[in-house]
């Protein structure tokens, strides 16, 4: 009997806190990932992979009950009050760094590094509950796409466990966009995007897709969407995690662009 596989979800976690400070412009994301979480079956344990750390090599949480790590700056006092105690992982770490290196990385286990507002913002609308193991994969410095893609693939295993891959990143990241409506049209925002989002379907083979995510800057505007390409990133860990499965569109809205794209849905 073939198992059954853990979905790859690519989510952005919005601006810092904002998703979960009643911020307008974030309003319809915080609903449709709230209502994402209620949809959900509950998975074995959760990994993510944020856009806010990067290491030279593969690292990996692997505290028993990491903190969280306030990565922001200039917000509200309650934003430096969230709590998400969810358990961590590291027997499930250490098994995921086995993998690695047997897929050629240099690995690392973190014991002191708590999770980022990458992680836990999005968590805290998707599993308020706080009730599943997790554990955050570090992004490798250099911020190369073919290898993010093949550290993708070196985690695949995991979905027949039933453990689920978020990618946490914006499919759109220009702080100075954000500041100047001006600066990028919807136009822009919208052809960059169906880029992606035409990439991932079954009129191109494997090969083909991995060819236009490891060329993703021949994607329209791709340096004024992401002048630097951390952000980006997340989803060519979830593309290789997800082994060629059809990327769907879960959400997208117009407001700073927010895309949800599910593999395996």
């Amino acid at each position: 009997m073939t198992p059954t596989l853990a979905p790859v979800l690519y989510l952005p976690h919005g601006g810092g806190p904002l998703p979960l400070l009643g911020d307008p412009n974030h309003q319809a994301l915080t609903q449709f990932i709230t209502g994402l979480g209620n949809k959900l079956a509950p998975p074995a344990a959760i990994l993510v992979i944020s856009a806010h750390w990067e290491t030279a090599q593969p690292a990996l949480t692997a505290a028993d009950n990491p903190a969280l790590l306030f990565d922001y700056s200039g917000f509200p006092a309650q934003s430096y009050q969230l709590s998400y105690p969810a358990p961590g992982a590291p027997e499930l770490a250490a098994e995921i760094a086995e993998k690695l290196q047997q897929a050629g990385f240099s690995t690392q286990l973190n014991t002191s590094r708590g999770w980022d507002h990458g992680v836990f913002v999005p968590l805290l609308m998707l599993r308020p509950q706080a009730d599943i193991p997790v554990l955050q994969l570090s992004l490798l410095k250099g911020l190369d796409a073919k290898t993010h893609i093949a550290l993708g693939e070196a985690i695949s295993f995991l979905r027949a466990q039933n453990v689920l891959i978020i990618g946490s990143g914006m499919s759109f990241h220009n702080m100075q966009a954000f500041f100047n409506t001006n600066l990028v049209s919807d136009a822009q925002l919208e052809a960059f995007n169906q880029y992606f989002i035409d990439s991932l379907q079954p009129q191109y083979s494997y090969a083909e897709q991995v060819q236009r995510l490891i060329n993703w800057q021949q994607a329209p505007d791709a340096r004024l969407m992401h002048p630097r390409e951390e952000h980006l990133l997340p989803l060519h860990v979830c593309f290789g995690a997800a082994k060629g499965g059809t990327a769907h569109v879960l959400f997208n809205d117009k407001v700073l662009n927010k895309t949800v794209l599910a593999f395996g849905w």
